[in-house]
């Protein structure tokens, strides 16, 4: 018995451990797995598609038909006429049903208009979480971003760490001064703080992202992961303007205003049209047992209630049109602004990739090892690290600037079109 709570207990105490070490470990996500939980959880969105789904009720309404009226009537009543046996005898009974008719094709014109407001709502949306996603997008680079300078602090002090220890040494052994060993443990200072400044960064990042999610999970619990690095090949301008005008879905919704425009003035001339009244009536009028007659009832347009309304709309339409060939003008601007800010970047990382990088890791592997034995000054050798942390810096940099500007390039075009 005994033996079987000990091994009870240690069951317990492993489960607790497990448990504890699953729960302490970080969810790391990649770009898809983050814009699809962005999808499924933003408010924003999901916000917008209940608009979409009120936009089609409003199909419902426009197409619904005029109910017709009826009316019941006794006419006649003489409970005084002097006979107590007959108070009814000379009412006259009437039922009347009239109904409307719609002219001009008024209730399909409402649920033409009715159905491209729904196809508007939906480009809308999807303009909408374009310009979201690039938000997303930017705030998931930055943390790739910070995350890459992270480390390379915390490499830059590893490795300075590494040139205390054989500088202490040298000091041992006679080889440099007191006041040059305090300059190397002073130099320490400035990747210690490169590294506490790169953790804030990291952090804030990350908070940046989980508010964008709309996520409560602690910071220390959440991660990300993705490849932060530049492609070589950039197609043409022309290209991307293509696919542009074919996915903006800005554009869309511009060229289905127009549409929807010119719709809404054909309902306003349709509403202008007068629209008859069909009745019914069937009645007892004695000696005449019973009766049925019929009328028609058409409003005299004498005068044109539904001029404004008119003029109106036609005014819309020439209105949407000058829109369409703006949001069109503003597609051209955006694409060629990121193709441009893309060339630069490209430009640069490879001149950084090709030359400079190597030529940074050359200069301060010489000089650390002139001055370790003698042939370069104290004065070289920070110089030379410092010019070494500056051109990683600087990669680092460009790389997140071509992400970013990669990022504005899908939010150019309409879509991703660079990963």
């Amino acid at each position: 018995m005994l033996q079987l709570a000990e091994n009870l207990s240690w069951v317990l105490f492993v489960t607790s451990c497990l448990a504890t070490f699953l729960f302490a470990q970080a969810a790391v996500l990649t770009w898809q797995q983050i814009r699809e939980k962005f999808l499924a959880t933003n408010p924003t969105l999901r916000a917008a598609q209940i608009g979409i789904e009120e936009a089609k009720a409003q199909e419902i309404t426009a197409y619904l038909r005029p109910n017709p009226d009826m009316t019941t009537t006794l006419d006649q009543l003489a409970p005084f006429s002097g006979n107590p046996y007959r108070p009814l005898g000379s009412t006259l009974p009437l039922i009347s049903g009239s109904y409307l008719h719609e002219r001009q094709h008024k209730r399909e014109l409402r649920l033409e208009s009715a159905q491209k407001a729904t196809s508007l709502a939906v480009s809308q949306q999807a303009d909408l979480e374009r310009n979201l996603l690039f938000n997303l997008r930017s705030a998931f680079v930055q943390a790739l971003q910070a995350k890459a300078v992270l480390a390379l602090a915390q490499e830059n002090l590893a490795y300075w760490d590494r040139v205390l220890v054989l500088s202490n040494d040298r000091f041992q052994a006679g080889d440099i001064a007191q006041i040059d060993l305090d300059r190397l443990e002073l130099q320490r200072v400035q990747f210690e703080t490169d590294v506490q400044s790169a953790l804030v960064n990291a952090r804030t990042a990350k908070i940046q992202l989980l508010t964008l999610l709309n996520d409560r999970t602690p910071v220390e619990r959440f991660d990300i992961a993705g490849r932060f690095e530049f492609g070589e090949q950039l197609a043409a301008l022309e290209e991307f303007r293509r696919m542009a005008m074919e996915a903006r879905p800005d554009l869309k919704a511009a060229v289905q205003a127009v549409d929807k425009a010119q719709t809404d003035h054909k309902l306003a001339v349709a509403n202008g049209s007068s629209d008859p009244t069909f009745a019914m009536d069937l009645g007892r009028n004695p000696p005449i047992p019973a009766y049925i007659g019929f009328s028609m009832t058409i409003p005299l347009r004498i005068f044109d209630k539904n001029q404004g309304e008119k003029a109106r709309t036609e005014l819309d339409v020439r209105r949407t049109q000058r829109l369409e060939e703006a949001a069109e003008a503003q597609v051209f601007s955006d694409v060629d602004s990121a193709y441009a800010t893309l060339s630069n970047s490209l430009t640069l990382l490879r001149a950084y990739q090709a030359r400079y990088l190597q030529r940074a890791v050359n200069v301060r592997d010489t000089v650390a090892f002139s001055y370790q034995h003698g042939g370069a000054s104290l004065l070289d050798f920070l110089n030379s690290q410092n010019d070494y942390r500056s051109v990683q810096l600087n990669y680092l940099n460009l790389i997140g600037s071509y992400l970013t500007a990669a990022s504005q390039m899908n939010l150019a075009v309409g879509r991703e079109v660079i990963q």
